[in-house]
């Protein structure tokens, strides 16, 4: 809890009503160049939470690093209590690589919680755990879908965490689903350390997404209001709750060849709908790729060119079809209130 005083990272000291970028020390490339962790700290007058908000610990998901930006240019900081980290980019590295991974070819988010002494993830995932996540009350990571996939915006949480469960509630992505913690993952980590974690999914690897970017920018400030960091001034209004779900499953390609899809992120299914169909390349065989369940798509492949047991829709079940429909229409007329900052950018 910060309690509107000096806030000191990387031994740099930021007085209340004032913001700052910190580089923390992590790395430095072969040629000497030196690779930091860059924190924008934004901290309010007045006492509130410390929260957190990171993008990139998978280089290549960079809807994540334009959340961040539009988050910091939001006029609701200003007179913000508390305390706010922002981290755009966590792994550095993948970023300048285009690269979901670090240059040994490890998942960051499987680095957790790592060590000061360990191999590279495992250092860069110690930094960021001791300095920005074990110093927060709690924390929203954001990430996308990988390349030549897209994700419907959504919140991923960890089941029967009651807290979780209403800040979710609050963000406001059209679904909600429950997710186990994986060994050396940064929610398994945070939570360990006593920090809830919100982790936000949307998007597709290496490009930008408006409805994803919309999405997670309101989601973050409607969480913010919710823990007492900004009033609701400008803070979009839910329109609709989101779909919760439990379970969820993939549905992988029969046999390779060329995938046409029928449905898209977003679309509600029920048992025996067609989703798509592969073939081969001579138009002799096709399999249909039918639902099994009622569910929502709440992740895509975009890659025609498929080999068998690729994955290609993700299906989030849920038995609650009218209010699952009532989401999605809802979806659309809340992007209406979401704030840009940057109207003139969009094209």
């Amino acid at each position: 809890m910060s309690s509107g005083t000096i806030f000191e990272l990387g031994g740099v000291r930021v007085p209340p009503g004032t913001r700052r970028t910190v580089d923390l020390p992590v790395s430095s490339l072969s040629d000497h160049t030196p690779v930091s962790m860059a924190v924008h700290v934004v901290n309010g007058r007045k006492p509130g939470p410390v929260m957190f908000v990171s993008a990139a610990i998978h280089g290549d998901e960079v809807i994540g690093v334009e959340i961040v930006r539009r988050l910091l240019r939001a006029p609701n900081l200003e007179r913000m209590a508390g305390t706010l980290l922002a981290v755009p980019i966590v792994n550095t590295f993948g970023f300048l690589n285009h690269s979901r991974y670090l240059p040994d070819r490890r998942d960051l988010n499987r680095c957790f919680p790592g060590s000061a002494e360990g191999s590279l993830g495992a250092r860069l995932a110690h930094i960021f755990l001791n300095q920005i996540v074990t110093r927060s009350d709690f924390g929203i990571d954001l990430h996308s879908a990988a390349v030549q996939r897209s994700n419907l915006p959504q919140i991923r949480l960890t089941p029967g965490n009651t807290r979780l469960e209403h800040l979710a509630q609050a963000f406001g992505a059209p679904v909600m689903l429950h997710s186990k913690l994986r060994d050396g993952s940064l929610r398994m980590a945070a939570e360990a350390a006593g920090v809830d974690v919100l982790l936000y999914e949307a998007g597709e690897g290496l490009r930008f997404d408006e409805l994803a970017a919309r999405a997670g920018l309101s989601g973050i400030l409607r969480v913010m209001q919710v823990l007492g960091m900004i009033g609701p001034k400008g803070v979009p209004r839910l329109r609709a709750r989101p779909v919760t779900c439990t379970r969820s499953s993939w549905y992988r390609a029969p046999a390779g060849g060329l995938l046409r899809t029928y449905r898209g992120i977003g679309d509600l299914v029920e048992p025996g709908m067609v989703l798509g169909a592969v073939s081969d390349p001579f138009g002799v065989a096709e399999i249909e790729i039918a639902a099994q369940s009622n569910g929502i798509i709440v992740g895509r492949s975009n890659m025609p060119v498929v080999n068998e047991g690729d994955a290609l829709f993700h299906v989030a079940e849920t038995p609650r079809v009218a209010h699952a429909e009532a989401a999605m229409v809802g979806v659309a007329a809340q992007m209406e209130d979401a704030p840009l900052f940057d109207e003139d950018e969009i094209i």
